[in-house]
């Protein structure tokens, strides 16, 4: 068989050879018929610079109707090439307006609209109108930032000339430019202006409307398109509906669309319209719903298993959503996520990095969204090492480091209480956004850099970036950590002022907990009832919490009793009350507090530390002997004891409320999860190795004592982050000491 190149070059040779054979008067008449019909067999540049080449040779190139047909090919064709249809353009003397929209289709062809736009002004420089095509050619290659540039000046010009008011074309152009753009008000001005539309520029403005979670204007315009009797809805407009029903938890509305569109056969479903019905389901919890549309579905893909598995996770059946994530035929990176997602929901945080692990065996790549959940797990585990590996990851990888990222990486460093990275990362941000500041702001707090903190915030306000609720949390967090009660009223009274932000039950968590640690009890007390919400128990807490410092037993019952009502099986709170009794020897108010404790069947929340070594998180039971190296723990914890009293250490027992002996007393004290945790520590780690510690419950003041002394006698620096806050441990002293 003979290919198509060697078909090709035997017409070129024919052709030529007859141009050769021809007498003078005949060439016009073979010029203009042979080498247009050859440019129609053409189907490459390679082609067309042969039969270029050899009309320019024979003098045979300046036909208008040959390089009008050179033009097409090159602006038109997948294979053909702008530029040089650029070059033959510019040598056209006078282009018709033809030739200059060929060109401008082109250009939108291969995305290259700004030059599509100087052609324009040169078009109109040379005084030539455009026409019907020059506006939709031009305008279909746009992108959101040349919308944005030149948009609306096309758009009068389109006016100027007349296109706007009855032309059909340029409106369609204009609707989709506008609409894809986010300029949606613009696109309606001008659908508004046509009548009779196809369905297909409904759609492009719902979907415009979708773009800029405007949902509302999409449910009137999708009512007044089933007022209009010249138009019905497709499967693509259900589609975009369905999201709009999802996105703003519209079950009712999702549902109407259901039962008239697709239960009664008007638009017949396919994989997308059941995905879209998935997805309304599951994000409204229906879950037995969605799995009905699920089960019932002829065929399935990778949308449908991750909208499922969505949707379980995100109603908290964490169980049936990895069920059916483990029977995809097919996962991507969204699968993925998402359940690594629900994980996170669900506080299941090693669990989140066992499934990236497998993630990565699986050879799939996460996206910036995967690492973000990644980052957050090492977070709440206390996992620097992890954190720093993810880090290295996304660079390596080169995952799309944006604003979100580099929010998860402050959040990180702040929680692992390594707070210089977490300023590395905040100045070399390019972009920060409120959430940039606020995790700043409350990191620094946390881990005891009050002043910095409020520096922070100054700077914030600076930069012209308007503080929100979180803000405020920070903010008087840390007024509450350098016992800047003052301040923290003023903030507290500007916060509603200066940026309409209404207190809610945290910030007034906050007050109290300001005032309670500066000793004001009574103002805290004051603050509580003059709420004009019903103070929660985390409120109540704050209040405790400050009663046990300053040891005022009268104010913590009332406290304890209120907490009660709202939480009756609160353990803690009976745990709280009953170390107040004890460190102010109420020994028989304790006593009747056990009691209650056990006639309700109230136990203790055991303490649990989870610590990082050597790229593992490992989990300590207060009293546990579950662990591999159990043995060596114990016998490292009784060697610290001795070496620590040497030191100077002496157990605090004051918060013990067992009925036992004091050295019975002393012996639970080293059964505290943080004290195995740190005992696991020195015989894992070398020397200056910063141990960090992650706790579910307060730090006891005998294991903050203890640690005290550990971080001095062992040179060691020591991060425990307990239920309330970050303790850090250097050379015998500790950041929080003035307020603890």
């Amino acid at each position: 068989m003979i290919s198509s190149v060697t078909k090709f070059s035997l017409s070129l040779s024919l052709f030529l050879k007859r141009m050769i054979s021809n007498t003078p008067n005949s060439y016009s008449h073979s010029f203009v018929k042979s080498p247009i019909s050859l440019l129609q067999t053409c189907n490459s540049m390679y082609q067309l610079n042969q039969i270029h080449s050899h009309t320019i040779k024979m003098g045979l190139s300046s036909n208008h109707l040959f390089l009008t047909r050179v033009i097409i090919f090159c602006c038109t064709n997948e294979s053909g090439d702008v530029y040089y249809a650029r070059k033959v353009f510019d040598e056209i003397p006078q282009p018709s307006v033809f030739i200059w929209n060929t060109m401008m289709k082109g250009y939108s062809r291969i995305n290259c609209s700004e030059s599509g736009v100087s052609l324009y002004k040169l078009m109109l420089f040379h005084n030539i109108k455009p026409d019907n095509f020059t506006f939709p050619f031009m305008l279909k290659g746009f992108t959101k930032d040349m919308t944005l540039k030149y948009g609306k000046m096309l758009l009068n010009h389109a006016v100027k000339h007349g296109f706007l008011d009855s032309n059909l074309f340029v409106q369609k152009g204009f609707i989709h430019l506008f609409s894809l753009s986010g300029l949606v008000d613009l696109a309606r001005k001008i659908f508004d202006m046509g009548d009779g539309w196809e369905v297909v520029i409904w759609n492009v403005m719902l979907s415009g409307y979708n773009r800029v979670k405007r949902f509302e204007e999409s449910k009137r315009l999708f009512i007044e398109m089933e007022k209009c009797e010249c138009v019905s809805p497709n499967s693509v407009t259900l589609v975009l509906m369905l999201s709009v029903c999802s996105k703003s938890k519209d079950l009712d509305g999702g549902k109407y669309i259901y039962n008239k569109y697709i239960k009664e056969g008007i638009v017949e479903p396919n994989l997308k319209l059941e995905n879209a019905l998935i997805d309304l389901f599951s994000s409204c919890g229906e879950m037995d719903a969605a799995r009905g549309v699920f089960d019932d579905m002829k065929t399935r893909d990778v949308i449908s298993w991750t909208s499922i598995v969505t949707g379980f996770a995100n109603t908290c059946r964490i169980g049936l959503a990895r069920k059916y994530f483990d029977q995809m035929p097919e996962r991507d990176y969204v699968s993925w996520t998402a359940m690594i997602d629900g994980y996170l929901r669900m506080n299941h945080f090693k669990e989140v990095l066992t499934l990236f692990r497998e993630m990565q065996m699986s050879n799939v790549k996460p996206d910036e969204f995967t690492m973000v959940s990644i980052l957050t797990a090492c977070a709440h585990l206390g996992a620097l090492e992890l954190g720093e590996w993810a880090k290295t990851y996304i660079d390596k990888n080169k995952i799309k480091n944006d604003t979100f990222i580099g929010n998860a990486l402050i959040d990180m460093y702040f929680k692992c209480g390594n707070v210089e990275k977490a300023m590395k990362i905040f100045n070399e941000m390019q972009k920060k956004d409120k959430f940039t500041w606020t995790a700043m702001i409350v990191g620094l707090a946390n881990n005891g850099h009050g002043e910095e903190a409020l520096t922070m915030f100054s700077n914030m306000l600076e930069a012209s970036v308007t503080p929100d609720e979180i803000t405020y949390i920070g903010v008087l967090c840390a007024c509450t950590h350098v016992g800047m009660v003052t301040k923290g009223r003023n903030f507290f009274s500007n916060m509603t002022i200066q940026h309409g932000i209404k207190p809610n039950m945290t910030h007034y968590g906050c007050m109290v907990d300001l005032l309670g640690r500066a000793g004001q009890l009574k103002e805290a007390l004051e603050v509580i009832l003059n709420m004009p919400i019903k103070p929660n128990s985390i409120v109540w807490g704050s209040l405790l919490g400050a009663c046990r410092i300053h040891k005022n037993v009268q104010l913590a019952e009332m406290a304890a009793k209120e907490i009660l009502e709202l939480e009756p099986e609160n353990g803690a709170v009976y745990v709280l009350l009953c170390n107040i009794y004890a460190a102010c020897k109420k020994w028989e108010n304790l006593h009747k507090v056990r009691k209650l404790m056990m006639e309700r069947g109230i136990k203790k929340t055991p303490g649990c530390s989870l610590m990082e070594m050597n790229g593992i998180v490992y989990e300590f039971v207060a009293g546990d002997k579950s662990h591999p190296q159990s043995k060596e723990i114990y016998a490292k914890l009784e060697k610290m004891k001795q070496e620590l009293i040497n030191a100077g250490y002496s157990p605090d027992t004051s918060e013990v409320f067992l009925d036992v002996g004091e050295e019975d007393k002393e012996t639970s004290l080293y059964l505290h999860s943080e004290k195995l945790a740190i005992a696991y520590a020195l015989i894992s780690s070398g020397n200056g190795v910063t141990i960090r510690i992650v706790k579910n419950l307060r730090m006891c003041v005998d294991c903050h004592l203890m640690a005290k002394v550990v971080s001095k006698v062992y040179n060691r620096e020591l991060i425990v982050r307990d239920k309330t806050r970050f303790h850090h441990f250097k050379h015998g002293l500790c950041s929080c000491n003035n307020f603890w």
